[in-house]
């Protein structure tokens, strides 16, 4: 099964529906839109009832409006900040050529309403000079939107490995729960949460180019693996200035980590001189890249032997405690 397979199939879970015609693919995080309709006034709200979706047999009541754009407030849970103009005045070409086929998804706050999905569509909507858009009213709590968010950005393309691992990051936060919970209520692979939000533990420097697509989540993925920010540092920059793609880099990063472990004393020295089997280096650098830190693998005779997971102080104790019990630690 595909991750996009899973992906759809944990928010058709949360949304008790199935994903068509929600184009989640095109949304993004809504924010209050401040582009001005040319010789426009506010409208009063106008909100008429097309048709009920098919959900709605089902007894999930599910409305199309035609709401006023200017009653429509942005989704607090989404983590996208830029949008590019190229993209929008693109679209709002197309909806004035063929009107605004896709409704957007949306849920009633008070007296207004909160964008679930489509902000891109409503930026469009609204270059393109429409004051009222269609959309698809769903009931909907704080938690559920949140999660319908992060699924969403999970499945675009255009948004850096950052911003997904931020969306989880917060998600964890508000809702207190762990990282196992959250990839069960998404129906997705716990792995997927902790190899996005291992990215946060990265420097700065690491984390600035990865956002501006400078390195790739592989690049940045190896270089967790070093465990020292300074080395990371150096290599993110030789990465960059060398041109080396993600094998190339795991490999250099390998030899690194091989060269810092290599023992120093006559005991050691002697062991080091028994090779290790491509099995047993396999595994060891699998490890590295799932926990972020220095692994090693002692294999002994009849089958026994040690892993040594190696920390660089609380903080990342801390980080390594959390991603093997799935508990907070700390």
């Amino acid at each position: 099964m595909s991750k996009d397979k899973r992906l759809g199939k944990g928010l058709a879970a949360l949304l008790g529906s199935t994903l068509d015609g929600y184009d989640l693919d095109d949304g993004g995080p809504a924010r209050a839109v401040p582009v001005d309709v040319p010789g426009s006034t506010r409208p009063p709200l106008r909100v008429h009832r097309e048709d009920e979706s098919p959900e709605a047999e089902s007894g999930h009541h599910e409305e199309i409006l035609h709401l006023s754009v200017y009653e429509i407030d942005d989704n607090p849970f989404q983590p996208r900040r830029d949008f590019r103009d190229d993209e929008i005045n693109s679209l709002a070409e197309s909806i004035k050529t063929h009107q605004m086929l896709q409704p957007i998804l949306v849920r009633r706050v008070g007296s207004r309403y909160q964008l679930i999905s489509g902000e891109r569509r409503l930026r469009a909507a609204i270059r393109a000079g429409l004051k009222t858009v269609p959309a698809r009213l769903r009931e909907a709590d704080d938690r559920l939107v949140a999660e319908l968010a992060i699924v969403e950005n999970l499945q675009r393309k255009d948004l850096n490995p950052i911003e997904k691992a931020l969306s989880f990051k917060r998600y964890l936060e508000q809702h207190q729960c762990t990282q196992e919970d959250l990839a069960q209520r998404l129906k997705i692979d716990r792995s997927t949460i902790a190899n996005f939000i291992r990215l946060l533990d990265l420097p700065e420097e690491v984390i600035e180019c990865l956002q501006q697509e400078k390195i790739s989540m592989g690049h940045a993925r190896a270089l967790l693996s070093l465990g020292d920010e300074p080395l990371q540092i150096e290599f993110c920059r030789r990465i960059i200035a060398e041109g080396w793609n993600v094998r190339q880099t795991e490999q250099r990063v390998a030899d690194r980590v091989a060269q810092e472990d290599r023992p120093q004393s006559q005991s050691a020295a002697m062991a080091r001189r028994r090779p290790k089997s491509e099995h047993i280096a396999a595994l060891e650098q699998k490890l590295r890249g799932l926990l972020g830190t220095k692994v090693e693998i002692r294999a002994g005779a009849r089958g026994k032997g040690r892993i040594t997971i190696h920390f660089a102080g609380h903080d990342e104790f801390c980080r390594l405690m959390e991603q093997l019990t799935g508990e907070q630690f700390g």
